[in-house]
């Protein structure tokens, strides 16, 4: 699966993702993109899931048409991260198109 970073998810992440394609927005130069204009360049590039730290996206963005999944972490701290890493994979996995995922980062 192609997956796009935003600019608040962990680089270290993609450790977890073993047979997916990860990429960062900043690499496409869409790092000054508002939600809704990376979503659609994310989907024109093919990009099949989009892996975010922006909590918000649900309620700012109209999900419901769109093909490309959406995994969001709950935090967006290294720290907390790193311990979720198998959740946060399981959750990339079981993706559909159009899907929409919270995985919870409790703080600790």
């Amino acid at each position: 699966m192609r997956i796009l970073f935003d600019n608040g998810t962990p680089r270290g992440v993609a450790s977890a993702l073993l047979g997916h394609v990860v990429e960062e927005a900043r690499l496409h130069r869409w790092d000054t993109l508002k939600n809704a204009e990376l979503l659609d360049a994310a989907e024109a590039a093919g990009f099949e899931l989009f892996l975010t730290t922006d909590r918000n996206i649900e309620y700012q963005q109209r999900l419901t048409d769109r093909r490309i999944a959406i995994v969001v972490l709950g935090k967006g701290r290294w720290k907390l991260i790193r311990a979720r890493l198998s959740e946060i994979a399981a959750a990339v996995n079981a993706a559909t198109p159009g899907s929409f995922t919270e995985v919870e980062i409790p703080l600790e």
